[in-house]
This record gives C-alpha cells, sequence and structure tokens, in this order.
C-alpha cells in the first residue's frame, strides 16, 4: 500500500522537509508531479519522449488559439436559487465575472459541462470514525459507480496517523470498491486508548505526535494528484473534520486546492457515541467550511445516520452534473503568483457556488 508521504518529493525525512517549503513558500514547486497513475487521462504528466514526438490534434489548430487557451482561467461553478434548488439554462449574458474586483470579459461559457471529471475521495480512518466507517465505504462506493462515466477517473485515499493512496487513478468502478473495502481504522495504536478519548494523538516519531492527518491528507490530493489535470476536478471528504498532528496547516491545503482548480466537498461524518454530542469535543465543521467554501464545494452534515450520507452524495452528484463553465482572460495578465480574488455575480441574484479565488501562474490549456 504506497503512502502518500512515500510519493517521488515526499519520502523519508520529507516531513521536516516539507515545513521548510511551506515557510519559504516554495511547496508547490518542491515535489515533483511524479505520483502512480495509470495509461490514461490521468497520467498527462507522465508523458515519455515519444509521446512528445507523436502530432496531436493541438497542433493542427492555429497557435494564436492555444496561446490564448494557456492564459484562460477557467471557472467551474453552480447556481441555486434561495432554497438551495440547482437553476439550469441561464446563459453567458447572466453573469458578471470580477477579478479582484475588477469587471472581466467572458470568453467561452456552457451551460452543462460535460468534460471529464477528476475525482478523489479521501476517507478518515481515524479511531473516531470507527462507527461510522462501514457505512462511508458503503454509501462511498454506490456513488462512484452512480457519478462516473468510461470518461471519468477516480482515486482513493484514506487517512489517520498517515496518507495512504489505496487506489490511483481508474474508472474501473469495481477496483474502486476494492480499495474501500480495505480501509480500516488506524489509530497508531496497538492496544490502549483511541487518539481524543483522553489519549490524546498518536505518536509516530520521537518528537512528533500525530492523530489524524487530514489537512496534510488534502495537500498531497491536490498537489500530487490533482494539480497536473485539466477539466473538472474534485475531491470529496469523509471525515468528522477534526485534524490532529498535520505537519501543514489549514491555509496550506486550501492554497493546494485552489493552485490545482479542485472543488472539495466535505461530508460530516460524526459518530456521536465517540463525541457525545456534536456540541461537545466537536470542532471540525468550522474549519471544513474554510475549506470548502475556498475552493467552491460546500460542507454538508451527515452525523451517523445512513440515509443523510446518501442524501448528500446524492446533492453532490446532482451539482458535480450541472456546473456552468466559463473562461476569461485576465485583464492583468502578470503572472506573479498572487493570489486573485474572484467574483461570479448571477443578474438574476441567485446564489453562486464557486471558487473564491486562484493564483496567478501560468494556466492550464482549458478544454472548451
Amino acid at each position: 500500500m504506497p503512502k502518500l508521504s512515500a510519493f517521488p518529493g515526499f519520502s523519508g525525512a520529507a516531513v521536516s522537509m516539507l515545513v521548510f517549503f511551506v515557510a519559504t513558500a516554495s511547496a508547490s514547486a518542491a515535489f515533483a508531479q511524479t505520483s502512480p497513475t495509470s495509461p490514461s487521462a490521468g497520467s498527462q504528466a507522465a508523458q515519455t519522449p515519444s509521446d512528445a514526438q507523436q502530432p496531436n490534434k493541438d497542433d493542427q489548430e492555429p497557435a494564436e488559439t492555444l496561446k490564448v487557451n494557456v492564459n484562460v482561467v477557467g471557472l467551474f461553478f453552480n447556481v441555486k436559487d434561495k432554497h438551495g434548488a440547482l437553476i439550469p439554462n441561464l446563459t453567458k449574458d447572466d453573469f458578471d465575472v470580477l477579478e479582484d474586483g475588477k469587471p472581466q470579459t467572458i470568453k467561452y461559457f456552457a451551460a452543462e459541462s460535460n468534460l471529464p471529471l477528476t475525482l478523489g475521495m479521501l476517507i478518515d480512518s481515524s479511531g473516531s470514525q470507527r462507527n461510522v466507517l462501514d457505512m462511508e465505504k458503503q454509501v462511498g462506493g454506490a456513488f462512484l459507480k452512480q457519478i462516473l462515466t468510461d470518461k471519468d477517473e477516480a482515486y482513493v485515499i484514506d487517512f489517520n496517523v498517515d496518507a495512504s493512496l489505496l487506489q490511483d487513478y481508474t474508472r474501473d468502478v469495481h477496483r474502486l470498491q476494492a480499495a474501500l473495502n480495505k480501509v480500516k481504522i488506524n489509530t497508531g495504536f496497538t492496544t490502549g486508548p483511541i487518539p481524543g478519548a483522553g489519549g490524546g494523538p498518536v505518536p509516530t516519531a520521537p518528537g512528533s505526535q500525530r492523530g489524524t492527518v487530514l489537512y496534510d491528507a488534502v495537500y498531497l490530493s491536490a498537489h500530487d494528484m490533482l494539480a497536473k489535470e485539466v477539466g473538472r476536478k474534485a475531491m470529496i471528504l469523509l471525515t468528522d473534520g477534526e485534524d490532529e498532528g498535520s505537519q501543514l496547516k489549514i491555509k496550506d491545503a486550501i492554497e493546494s486546492a485552489q493552485k490545482a482548480d479542485a472543488i472539495i466537498y466535505v461530508l460530516l461524518c460524526a459518530d456521536r457515541g465517540f463525541y457525545g454530542s456534536f456540541q461537545v469535543g466537536y470542532s471540525g465543521e468550522g474549519e471544513m467550511r474554510k475549506l470548502t467554501e475556498a475552493t467552491g464545494g460546500r460542507v454538508i452534515n451527515v452525523g451517523n445516520k445512513f440515509d443523510k450520507l446518501r442524501e448528500a452524495f446524492d446533492q453532490i452528484a446532482a451539482e458535480l452534473r450541472s456546473q456552468y463553465n466559463l473562461g476569461y482572460t485576465p485583464t492583468n495578465n502578470v503572472q506573479d503568483g498572487s493570489y486573485r480574488k474572484l467574483e461570479i455575480k448571477c443578474k438574476q441574484n441567485y446564489k453562486v457556488q464557486s471558487r473564491a479565488g486562484y493564483y496567478a501562474t501560468a494556466r492550464q490549456p482549458q478544454p472548451q
């Protein structure tokens, strides 16, 4: 079972190295994009020299078109009414786009995106999830079977005291379900109390403490798995939202997801038997809202209810199938790596669910 922390560029003593890279604001460039991928749409970063010599459809298009595409900022978003119902069939003229408060000109627009979806499912297998894990595996597998088409791909990561890649990119739902079935609770203890129940986080190395490395898992999912993909990208986190012992902070997880253009949904699955109640000893929801609102997703509170989890997955499936897709060329074309705030306004005053911003680096070509 490959550990995400054992990916190229994140091995051995890289736990301490990671802190250094974050401190110098260069973590995104410090890790080689060579995580294992299957020979499909999820492996664009692993081209061979012969691949580079092969003609492709981009070579047949005018060079000017390619240059424009590289500089286009692409946005996937949903529109809802005041009751939360999805609003379809809006047009380009129904929206205004602002970057750092300045109006932008929409270059392309699609009312319904059929672009391939790259999806990461991250499942919390720390001690606090012991009574909801089986439910998560069952309903999560059914969701993947429902949402994935023959042009989509997904992967599965579980996280506890470490983050592990259980299944690399695949469109085979049987492999994905098999990966989910492998997930087991790992508290880091062979015997003794569960972390968080009086025992504290799990010590995994001298001088360090780790319990549930949620933020590290999000960072590695975004940076190692999604950053080089194009098109629609999303992560679904099945967790109680509690992080204990990550080397990274919530802001690093958010930044990595925004740089990867990945939407994050969080399904808060909290075992009442573990926490007693959501009001006692439970504080994960606030940080998870920061994570989802910054990336264009949302938090859905499920608790330990099977029907609520199934309904939450149905809502996410509907949102992913009804995304609007627009792109614009920024009036500020300086690619200095700075953060740019984004706002999409609907002229009918509907609520727009979109990511909050992006980092002004060289853009990936956006499929149209």
